[in-house]
């Protein structure tokens, strides 16, 4: 069974740092494009970041330069680096294929503070 289980989020202020990580189980992530997805109270889930077979990657333009997309093989995890942090950027924060499928996880929620 598939499961994406997201971690690392919290509460930081504004300019702080965080990583979240993506924990695959019953998917290889390195065979799948995975995207980092958030959502924010009342907006629409809105993709961030993806990395894709080959390890390109690629960013919304909300997030360019301060967010990065990595992928480590032998973890089959997927991590965000998040620096810069502003308070837009609080949301809840998923991980999934991109296309997206059916298995979201619980999601990581991120706030940051002025």
């Amino acid at each position: 069974q598939v499961r994406l289980v997201e971690s690392g989020g919290g509460l930081v202020q504004a300019g702080g740092s965080l990583r979240l990580s993506c924990l695959g189980s019953g998917i290889l992530l390195r065979q799948n494009t995975i995207a980092w997805y958030r959502q924010a109270p009342g907006k629409q889930r809105e993709l961030v970041a993806r990395i894709t077979i080959a390890g390109g990657t690629s960013t919304a333009e909300s997030v360019e330069g301060r967010f990065t997309i990595s992928r480590d093989n032998a973890r089959n995890t997927v991590y965000l680096q998040m620096d810069s942090l502003k308070p837009e950027d609080t949301a809840v924060y998923y991980c999934n294929t991109d296309p997206c499928s059916k298995y979201w996880g619980q999601g990581t929620q991120v706030a940051v503070s002025s």
